[in-house]
């Protein structure tokens, strides 16, 4: 029998950082919800290495937060976080547009096209997960094509909390992934040629939603105190 080489640890890491990723997105674990080290470890069957390793990845993406002495949780996801991430979004994407609104050549539009049909294909496709990925991929080109890398820095430092408030929009209007035609104003604004235009788009379409958003996050009850324990050893294949 030839010699099979052991399972590198980024494997384990990233297997373990998808299915916490899943759950938490699926709201199978509760924003504010504290993580056991010792419990995710049997859990998952892993060590502490690599269990460690998957929780600073998702700590960098967002989505865990470590308060000292307390431990490592879900990110929580208040009326507030709902009203910061709206306010900060429209800045952000208002400013991505305006330094790039001269520079959108046929290769900017091409990749903006092909972003929005991969989004439709998950949406379509009923893949809630895929379709939130897809989003922030639509929305993250203006960022890349910018070049600002503080700019940059900022909106990647916004991706996590933004999976937290999709996944909860959502479930709040009971459906799988975004409106299939929730982009269609923002595509054309964005290949038009009015950026007073697209200025009022993205604050318009980073506002659709969001009193039904804040209405179930009201609806929510508290997390606190609650481990995460929803993962089983089989959740790993």
């Amino acid at each position: 029998m030839p010699t099979l080489d052991p399972v590198p640890r980024s494997t384990l890491r990233a297997h373990v950082a998808e299915r916490l990723r899943a759950a938490i997105l699926a709201g199978d674990v509760a924003p504010g919800a504290p993580l056991v080290e010792t419990t995710l470890s049997q859990r998952f069957d892993v060590s502490r290495g690599p269990l460690r390793e998957a929780l600073r990845q998702l700590i960098e993406e967002g989505l865990l937060v470590t308060v000292p002495y307390t431990g490592t949780h879900v990110a929580s996801l208040s009326v507030e976080d709902v009203h910061e991430i709206y306010s900060l979004r429209t800045a952000l994407e208002v400013f991505a547009f305006e330094q790039v609104w001269e520079r959108r050549d046929d290769r900017f539009r091409r990749e903006l096209a092909h972003r929005n049909v991969a989004l439709l294909a998950t949406i379509d496709a009923g893949d809630d997960r895929a379709s939130i990925a897809s989003e922030l991929e639509l929305h993250g080109l203006v960022y890349e094509a910018s070049g600002h890398k503080l700019l940059q820095r900022a909106w990647h430092g916004l991706r996590g909390r933004l999976q937290l408030y999709w996944a909860a929009h959502h479930r709040a209007h009971g459906r799988r992934g975004p409106r299939r035609d929730s982009h269609d104003s923002y595509i054309a604004a964005a290949l038009g040629d009015d950026l007073a235009a697209m200025r009022l788009e993205i604050a318009d379409h980073m506002r659709r939603g969001v009193e039904v958003t804040e209405r179930f996050l009201r609806s929510l009850p508290a997390a606190a105190g609650r481990e995460f324990n929803g993962v089983t050893k089989g959740d790993m294949r």
